[in-house]
């Protein structure tokens, strides 16, 4: 078309529209325009009247109440994770391991499968995989959906503007809060999570302090040392409270740790400025529950899952050869413990403790009943644990619990010290996994899994020798 027809078909147009179309128009944008201002502005004479959000928004953010909301709001979802799980976790554990367990030994006596077939498959393979679905599923079907609740809602940004300030004083990221509060539910998720930051030295300080964040797998070894140890150490009426408040504190000390952590590679081998960016603190909304429960429980929750359940396969494998293996009729389990029990001593724990965590990298859902099962190979206590060398089991209630565990020589300085370690030691195999996957760097990788050791050792040894300093040397 030719540039005087273009004008003429556009002088035509113009006529067919009513004559006041552009000052109507003009008036629409004003009116927006107004609409908008009248919301978000403070207008003269209307005084400090500001609407839910903002009122909202000055507590979430506000330096005196905003931190205290933080705490609240994590042990509110700790709680509703914990106690939540509980009842679902218990079924699974019914179904998967005190029903179908001996259900699939009797299957394999009707085979007449060789013993040693029958303990690797069964005892070993299968009964690792129950005891990390009825322990891990529970928790992150809770827990990831609150998460990603508090995410759709808006609120985790407004926990990045809180402590932005402390991140950047340690030389990180800001939305390194946001990874390190994925890192809750599972530190693999966590390291996922790092791809937000931008600033490639920033986004390494959040894939290796991740660890720190206490997640799942890691929650039933603090509950249950709180229960049994420090929780009796309180009177009846607040036991239970104690026990929550020594689980949130070690939580806390992981957040202490990560900011140490933090500063020290900042000014090390991880030197550089830290970097500025802009955070747009979006609008409270509400949750759109479908793509909630597809996002936590789809891409998160199933695919953590299958990842745990993979690499703790074979542990359960390793598990059952050590303790069935045997030299000079000693089997290689009792001789680790037997290795390592002065090194544990040395931080206040002991040689099953150690194995537990070397054969337990896979995955720290299995920490716990590999603790109880070499504790009753290594005492002998009859009555628990009985269906044979190298089956993990749960003993059933904290009394029992604890009878076991006094009868080993356990003490409140183990439990404390065990609890340190937990939140100290190294990732599972699925987490060194994922850094290994999202650094590409093996020098990295290697940090990585390292460092939480090392904090772990010098934290537990200060600790073992200043409490038997002041309280007799045992």
């Amino acid at each position: 078309m030719k540039p005087e027809e273009i004008v003429e078909r556009a002088s035509e147009l113009r006529w067919k529209l009513p004559q006041d179309y552009h000052d109507r128009w003009v008036e629409s944008i004003y009116a927006e325009s107004g609409r908008i201002a009248s919301r978000n502005v403070e207008q003269q004479g209307k005084g400090h009247r500001l609407t839910w959000e903002r009122r909202l928004d000055s507590l979430l953010t506000n330096r005196w109440t905003g931190m205290p909301i933080m705490v609240f709001m994590l042990a509110t979802v700790l709680w509703l994770t914990i106690e939540g799980a509980n009842l679902p976790s218990g079924w699974l554990a019914t179904i998967l391991v005190e029903n179908g367990h001996p259900f699939l030994k009797g299957l394999a006596d009707s085979a007449h499968l060789p013993w040693w077939l029958s303990g690797v498959l069964i005892d070993g393979l299968y009964l690792t995989m129950a005891w990390v679905i009825s322990v891990m599923l529970p928790p992150m079907a809770i827990f990831f959906p609150l998460f990603t609740i508090l995410e759709d809602f808006g609120y985790l940004p407004r926990v990045a503007f809180n402590l932005d300030h402390l991140f950047q004083r340690v030389g990180a990221h800001g939305k390194q809060a946001l990874t390190m509060s994925m890192g809750w539910g599972c530190n693999a998720a966590g390291i996922v999570a790092t791809r937000v930051i931008d600033s490639p030295r920033e986004r390494l300080i959040a894939i290796i302090t991740n660890n720190f964040a206490l997640c799942n797998g890691r929650w039933p070894t603090q509950i249950l040392l709180a229960t049994v140890f420090l929780g009796v150490l309180a009177p009846p009426a607040i036991a239970g409270l104690v026990s929550a408040g020594a689980v949130l504190g070690v939580a806390l000390l992981g957040v202490m740790l990560t900011f140490l952590s933090s500063w020290i590679l900042s000014r090390t081998v991880l030197k550089g400025e830290t970097s500025t960016f802009t955070l747009e603190l979006p609008p409270f909304r509400p949750p759109n529950l479908l793509r909630t429960l597809y996002t936590s429980l789809i891409d998160r929750t199933l695919i953590v899952l299958w990842r745990a359940i993979v690499f703790a396969a074979p542990a359960g494998v390793v598990l059952w050869s050590i303790c069935n293996i045997q030299l000079d009729n000693t089997s290689l389990a009792q001789w680790m413990i037997n290795i390592l029990n002065g090194p544990g001593w040395l931080i206040g724990l002991n040689g099953v403790i150690l194995v537990a965590y070397i054969v337990a990298i896979p995955a720290n859902e299995i920490v716990v009943p590999t603790v109880l099962m070499l504790t009753v190979m290594t005492t002998g206590v009859t009555g628990v644990g009985e269906q044979g060398a190298g089956v993990m089991f749960d003993a059933s209630g904290d009394s029992a619990l604890a009878l076991l565990l006094n009868t080993a020589g356990w003490t409140t300085l183990t439990a404390v010290c065990l609890m340190l370690f937990s939140l100290c030691h190294n990732p599972c195999s699925t987490t060194i996994y994922t850094i290994w996957k999202e650094t590409k760097s093996l020098k990295w990788t290697l940090v990585s899994t390292l460092m939480p050791v090392v904090f772990g050792i010098v934290i537990c040894g200060f600790v073992a020798f200043f409490w038997r300093m002041f309280t007799g040397w045992s």
